[in-house]
């Protein structure tokens, strides 16, 4: 894979992801989610839900639109990333709520809410790729990019040894063609239990063989990482209804294809560390 390469890869999964994303919030999906988050800054009972969507809907639509216009030089690198650093900075910073919070069970994010959100960390290390590598090693920009892949499957990957998340996820491992064979194999939390030592497993083994310039470990544990972001695409469409006529997608639909940014999270760390590693990684 060329740095070419990559760069379009990441520009496409970037792109598509928010401009369905910004698609669905303007025609009206999860007003939940944006009445909480902008009850967080006290704005929440400024607009109503349908204006809530489509301010949010039209900001999610301009970030391909000036990501594209940068890649061609028609608009500066700079305003493209200190937008994206606005979009992502305002769920982000939600986090501070304590209603995204379970204290109870070690302060894991909210089901739906809060893990959907600790999502938007894998945005500004792809940013900083396309725009900023000539600012940054090699080096950097691979931990940049391996750190929220590793958050997002160390915590949710952690997740799952906990009874309310293995209850959570049956929806979605039964309807699988993929993943439901586990229920006639293990209990509903010894499911969850595997599933989630996957992620963990692997992501540490990722970590380690990026750490150690492993090759064989960073291509066995990267396409494994790679798989888990690949299997929750598939939940598009063997979960019922989350293609809506009406929103195109819904809650479950814009949570899941926010993994579309660890696959290119994914494709930054492999051209760093395979496809380029002949050249100073130091650098």
């Amino acid at each position: 894979m060329t740095l070419n390469q990559t760069d379009n890869m990441v520009t496409a999964l970037l792109t598509f992801s928010f401009a369905v994303l910004g698609q669905t919030f303007l025609l009206g999906a999860n007003p939940s989610a944006l009445i909480t988050t902008f009850d967080f800054y006290s704005l929440g009972a400024l607009l109503s839900e349908s204006k809530l969507g489509a301010f949010v809907g039209i900001a999610f639509l301009l970030l391909p639109l000036l990501t594209i216009a940068a890649r061609f030089n028609l608009v500066s690198s700079k305003i493209v990333t200190l937008y994206a650093i606005f979009v992502t900075a305002i769920p982000l910073l939600t986090l501070l709520s304590p209603t995204r919070w379970m204290a109870d069970l070690g302060g894991f994010p909210i089901i739906g809410s809060g893990q959907g959100i600790i999502k938007y960390f894998a945005v500004l290390p792809l940013f900083l790729f396309l725009f900023y590598r000539d600012k940054l090693s090699h080096k950097q920009l691979t931990y940049l990019n391996f750190a929220p892949v590793a958050m997002v499957l160390l915590w949710i990957g952690g997740m799952k040894f906990f009874e309310f998340e293995a209850n959570a996820i049956v929806g979605l491992v039964e309807t699988s063609p993929f993943m439901s064979w586990l229920y006639a194999v293990f209990s509903v939390q010894g499911a969850s239990n595997v599933i989630g030592g996957f992620d963990v497993f692997f992501a540490l083994v990722l970590g380690v063989g990026i750490y150690t310039k492993n090759k064989p470990m960073i291509i066995t544990s990267g396409m494994a990482c790679l798989s888990v972001f690949l299997m929750t695409q598939t939940f598009l469409f063997t979960v019922p209804d989350t293609f809506n006529s009406a929103t195109i997608v819904n809650r479950l639909g814009q949570f899941v294809i926010k993994d579309l940014w660890f696959i290119a999270n994914l494709a930054v760390v492999a051209y760093f560390t395979i496809f380029n590693s002949v050249s100073d990684q130091n650098r």
